[in-house]
């Protein structure tokens, strides 16, 4: 059932929750540190919230795209769904100032990504599919 949502709508609701002070340290927000480590180097590397969504919403932009490499009727609804996601992304970028942020866009760009890879690949796979001249 997971696996019928567009799964970068997970970091649209999780910035939301986080932007409108619902979760999270409402002081630091996206600068909250989740962990820190000492570097071989000296220096210490910390992961913050903000990071550690644009790494979730990374790993879930690849299993968008090898989902939309599966070709079916359910892909026409995925890709409906991805272009809904987008929109909303896009509508909320521009219209609240909570999401007007680096990291936000930086999560709609990668919703763009994957409509557009959704997109060309149904079309890649139908040029496959039809055969020009009969031969």
């Amino acid at each position: 059932m997971i696996w019928k949502i567009p799964l970068l709508s997970l970091p649209l609701i999780i910035y939301n929750l986080v932007a409108f002070d619902i979760v999270g340290d409402k002081a630091n927000g996206w600068s909250s540190p989740v962990m820190s480590l000492d570097m071989v180097s000296g220096a210490i590397w910390t992961l913050s919230v903000g990071d550690l969504l644009v790494v979730l919403a990374l790993i879930l932009l690849f299993v968008e795209v090898l989902k939309s490499t599966k070709v079916g009727n359910s892909s026409i609804m995925d890709h409906m769904l991805s272009t809904f996601v987008f929109i909303a992304y896009l509508v909320e970028f521009l219209l609240v100032p909570a999401a007007a942020t680096s990291l936000f866009f930086t999560c709609m760009v990668m919703s763009l990504v994957d409509l557009m890879a959704g997109f060309s690949v149904s079309i890649r796979s139908a040029s496959r599919d039809v055969n020009f001249g009969g031969h």
